[in-house]
């Protein structure tokens, strides 16, 4: 089965996910700022899912995301900042 990330956005809030048949198998949501700063405020996979490292490919794809536009990563959400902390080449995205 071939995965793509996709993304929606607003001013304000964006969402990555990774879709399957029967709907979104794992997502990450962000808030943006004024100053550049995309605050990951949560990850989630379904449970049957769990443990195929989508949550950690769309943690990946949204430091890319910022690199392209110059934002920086606050890591709110528990499994983002361990992602973070496991990733030192994450750093230069980090708010």
């Amino acid at each position: 089965m071939n995965l793509s990330i996709k993304h929606n956005q607003n001013d304000s809030r964006g969402v990555f996910l990774i879709e399957g048949e029967n709907g979104v198998i794992s997502e990450l949501t962000y808030s943006k700022d004024r100053n550049g700063v995309m605050t990951i405020d949560h990850t989630e996979t379904k449970r049957s899912e769990e443990g195929k490292g989508y949550a950690g490919k769309l943690v990946a794809h949204a430091v890319e995301f910022a690199r392209e536009h110059d934002f920086k990563i606050e890591p709110l959400c528990p499994f983002a900042e361990v992602k973070f902390d496991e990733h030192p080449e994450y750093r230069d995205v980090r708010a």
